[in-house]
């Protein structure tokens, strides 16, 4: 059950090829928030069949805080290259 719930090694290294600066770049900001907006994804369509399950929930919240706060950082930093990676993500811009 939890390979379902997780993202595959060939989506992440997707991820990070698409946003990453090379293949190797897993660390990166654009590389994390994109790597947990895919785990939020898989997650909001669990908690949609399986309505109860609060500690994927708990789980889910603590995801979402953590992209936040890197879109935080990103957005500081460079306000362009943040615009540009939340359209490429369909994130909304609450922050």
């Amino acid at each position: 059950m939890a390979d379902k719930l997780s993202i595959t090694p060939e989506r992440t290294a997707e991820l990070v090829k698409e946003f990453g600066k090379n293949e190797h770049d897993s660390g990166s900001p654009e590389v994390q928030v994109a790597i947990l907006s895919e785990r939020i994804r898989n997650l909001t369509e669990h908690l949609k069949v399986h309505k109860k399950d609060n500690h994927t929930r708990r789980g889910l919240m603590m995801l979402i805080g953590k992209r936040r706060g890197l879109l935080k950082y990103i957005k500081n930093r460079d306000i362009d290259e943040y615009r540009e990676l939340i359209k490429k993500l369909g994130i909304r811009d609450n922050i």
